[in-house]
């Protein structure tokens, strides 16, 4: 705890990265771990939820597999301010349907690293289908999860709750197109990402990009697709009143597109910069 109290006193350097705190915590499913190192999982204690918990400048996003955890865990989590989400999960329908009356608010990366939706096993996705409080983000990069799809969530979930996430990795805006993780190089081959097993391993999406997808991939109409990439993830923080849309009051967080979608400027709390 020591060495979290001198982050919470400081004000954030970036503006744009002062709202939200992300973790993946080590309470994921071995089967459905992706490239996370299960060697570390472990169900966390009181104390560890306290530092989980702790930062109190934003929001904290956490994610967990809900059948790796008494159910108490995420109430406690919760209770503690905490946004707690189902990820890399093996879990039932059952198991997920707990996990929501329990405190899950929604589902990272929809498809990916969970439970799939079948006739006899609806799994988590089908819980997630199912769902109508709960919020979905989505990877919307043509690999990760098939079109239709993706459509099929759209159809599925009440407007406003499924948004796009990139789970973008370190390549996206760097020259370099691998990089170190858990000791094995990751590396991005024709705008895939994937380990040296040849497993994905996150993506090396950008938003913009995210958006000229559902565009171009899935027919959605701008204004839609520019929400999904602002305004729903916003609310799902609970920063709508701040940020996500352009209103008098609200963060002066702004993109400028072209006529092809390209990305011309962006201003962050009002200061501009132009792509050269």
């Amino acid at each position: 705890m020591r060495s979290v109290r001198p982050v919470r006193r400081s004000p954030p350097a970036y503006p744009a990265c002062s709202a939200c705190t992300l973790r993946k915590a080590r309470t994921l499913a071995p089967a459905r771990k992706g490239t996370h190192d299960a060697a570390k999982f472990r169900v966390p204690d009181a104390a560890e939820i306290a530092m989980a918990t702790a930062l109190d400048n934003g929001v904290t996003l956490v994610t967990l597999a809900p059948e790796q955890v008494p159910l108490d865990t995420i109430r406690a989590m919760v209770a503690r301010g905490a946004i707690v989400v189902a990820g890399h999960t093996a879990g039932s329908y059952e198991q997920i349907r707990a996990g929501l009356d329990a405190g899950l608010r929604g589902f990272t990366h929809l498809y990916n690293a969970m439970s799939p939706l079948q006739g006899r096993e609806p799994g988590a996705v089908g819980a997630a289908l199912e769902d109508r409080d709960s919020w979905c983000g989505i990877i919307v990069d043509g690999v990760h999860v098939h079109p239709g799809s993706l459509r099929v969530a759209l159809a599925a979930k009440p407007r406003g709750k499924l948004f796009l996430v990139t789970d973008a990795m370190p390549m996206v805006g760097a020259d370099d197109p691998s990089f170190a993780l858990y000791g094995e190089v990751i590396t991005a081959i024709d705008g895939v990402v994937r380990n040296a097993a040849g497993a994905l391993a996150g993506s090396a999406l950008d938003m913009a990009t995210a958006v000229r997808n559902c565009v171009h991939l899935l027919g959605l109409p701008l204004d839609e697709a520019v929400r999904m990439a602002s305004t729903y993830p916003a609310q799902f923080l609970g920063l709508g009143d701040r940020t996500g849309r352009i209103a008098p009051g609200l963060r002066a967080d702004l993109v400028l597109l072209d006529g092809s979608l390209q990305v011309r400027s962006t201003w962050i709390a009002g200061a501009r910069e132009d792509v050269a």
